[in-house]
């Protein structure tokens, strides 16, 4: 028997991103959003509101980071979430965290956080349906501690995911199956 439930965000896991950009004083600032994927091969959404100051920082800059939070900087990451940068000036350096400029694109990477994709602003979309902010990632790194050789291991990066049932985080870091050969079996 199935129960009619009340929340209707019940996708999970949702991502736990740390969205970085600068301020226009050159200060950094950092969002925790939950409201992002992937929307191509090399385009990333974020379903933000024009209200966050990170919008307001993406639109001016022209550039972001998504940094994939890992289970070591929960208190970090809610922290991005539960502070806003309207409000808070030295938001980032309350986390405690460090930070260097990309290389790439006009935004800071999170020395901490283990994968962080560089993105360009390509347009942010506002009508009833609209995405929020679309970028394309011209970049991506990853800490050497998260790597076996070339490849990312997910174990390592003990990634979080966010729970909107009940507000929790959750750690992402078992694998349980191949993707595109277990399926297979079924043939």
């Amino acid at each position: 028997m199935r129960k009619s439930i009340k929340t209707t965000e019940a996708i999970f896991p949702m991502p736990v991103l740390m969205i970085g950009t600068y301020n226009e004083d050159e200060s950094v600032d950092v969002m925790n959003a939950a409201w992002g994927m992937m929307l191509d091969r090399d385009y990333v959404v974020l379903n933000l509101t024009e209200t966050h100051k990170t919008v307001k920082n993406i639109k001016e800059r022209k550039a972001f980071t998504v940094s994939i939070a890992d289970s070591k900087h929960v208190k970090q990451a809610d922290y991005f979430g539960v502070v806003s940068g309207n409000d808070t000036k030295n938001k980032f350096e309350n986390s405690g965290l460090s930070c260097v400029k990309s290389e790439n694109v006009d935004a800071p990477i999170i020395n901490e956080f283990p994968i962080c994709l560089e993105c360009e602003f390509v347009e942010y979309q506002d009508n009833e349906y609209g995405c929020g902010v679309v970028g394309k990632v011209v970049n991506v790194t990853a800490d050497e501690k998260v790597m076996n050789g070339d490849n990312v291991d997910i174990d390592k990066v003990d990634a979080i995911a966010f729970d909107p049932y009940t507000h929790g985080y959750y750690s992402v870091n078992k694998r349980v199956g191949n993707a595109f050969k277990d399926g297979l079996e079924l043939k």
